[in-house]
């Protein structure tokens, strides 16, 4: 079975009164990472996974946080990674 990478990049919505702790919850999230927040409650965010379930668990996560309005899927990019053999260094 071939093993994969995905990344995903998302741009969230969120309540302007709840920024603080929307961030608080998606930084408890493995594999996401805010890029940038603004006041007015808009975060670029990218997730990272082995596999499409787990980047989807995480949207539907972030989807669920109390003060999140909305998630738009911007990139989705899945990546095979390569097997080492004995050999590989």
């Amino acid at each position: 079975m071939t093993q994969e990478y995905h990344v995903t990049s998302l741009v969230v919505h969120a309540a302007p009164g709840q920024v603080a702790n929307v961030t608080e919850d998606i930084n408890a999230l493995a594999g996401a990472d805010i890029h940038a927040v603004t006041d007015e409650g808009k975060f670029i965010i990218t997730l990272e996974g082995a596999t499409q379930g787990a980047i989807l668990d995480n949207v539907e996560a972030i989807n669920a946080l109390s003060g999140v309005l909305s998630s738009s899927l911007v990139y989705h990019q899945v990546e095979p990674l390569e097997e080492k053999s004995e050999e590989t260094p």
